[in-house]
């Protein structure tokens, strides 16, 4: 946040309200005052998922919110167990059909993303695998590791860390291009088209922000996101820069909200409460 207060030209302090998968610190945003000096970073979860599974929310996603900008992209990485015989996603889906029921796939959580992305997966695939859902993305990962479970969607910062093991094979990243730091793994487009999914990091200001200052604090995100250390840093996590405009950002929202509540209905989850 230090390049982000240099471009605004005032300080810029982050106040976690970490609980209940972010919804805790939306709705403190929802509920701030519409003067510029509150503003929310939010990922997919509390944007796009919590208002498909939860009858309840502190905030609406919509009313309640002015879309700033887009700051990243963070796609994910499908890792299967090194000791099954295929080695390319081509390969692997392929043997996931050709052995219905036999397989499994980790998730840090039902409902969570990494259990969406991999439930839509497995049926855009047509594969027959069983959900082993963990309590966090940590266990989930460590499931992959020792053999636990077959395949595990995760984000790009968290399996960047075991490129190379020779207990992991990465297969696919879900990004539109490949990585920086994985250029030798194929994108799903390359072999199986229409699945590009990331998950995202991105800027809300309470409803009724002026729309000068929404613009101001979208402009100078975008001046910082283009500086060559802030690109380098996340690019080393496998983040991709966005830094959209509020009205592309918007557009990401509404789309956003539909694919989840498809994948949300993919993995069998009730909508708002109804089946």
């Amino acid at each position: 946040m230090q390049r982000l207060s240099v471009a605004l030209g005032v300080p810029v302090v982050v106040e976690n309200k970490p609980g209940a998968g972010g919804a805790i610190g939306l709705e403190a945003v929802a509920n701030a005052a519409p003067d510029g000096y509150t503003i929310g970073m939010a990922d997919t979860g509390p944007l796009s998922i919590n208002p498909a599974l939860y009858k309840k929310l502190g905030y609406d996603p919509i009313a309640s919110f002015a879309p700033v900008t887009q700051l990243a992209n963070l796609p994910f990485v499908l890792g299967i167990r090194s000791s099954l015989p295929p080695k390319t996603l081509a390969d692997f889906i392929a043997y996931a059909q050709a052995h219905p029921g036999k397989l499994n796939y980790a998730s840090a959580g039902v409902g969570g993303i990494s259990h969406l992305v991999s439930s839509l997966f497995v049926r855009r695939a047509g594969i027959d695998a069983v959900h082993v859902p963990y309590k966090s993305a940590a266990p989930a990962t460590a499931a992959l590791l020792t053999g636990e479970v077959d395949m595990y969607f995760g984000g790009a910062p968290e399996m960047l860390q075991h490129r190379g093991s020779d207990r992991i094979t990465i297969v696919a990243t879900s990004s539109a291009q490949r990585l920086a730091n994985l250029p030798d793994t194929p994108t799903f487009a390359e072999t199986f088209p229409g699945f590009e999914v990331t998950t995202w990091l991105g800027f809300v200001a309470p409803r009724g922000t002026p729309a000068g200052i929404v613009d101001a604090m979208a402009r100078a995100t975008q001046e910082t996101l283009r500086l060559p250390e802030v690109a380098e840093r996340l690019s080393s996590l496998g983040a991709i820069a966005a830094g959209a405009t509020p009205a592309e950002f918007a557009a990401v929202l509404k789309k956003d909200r539909a694919f989840y509540a498809d994948a949300i209905r993919a993995a069998g989850i009730a909508l708002n409460g109804r089946p």
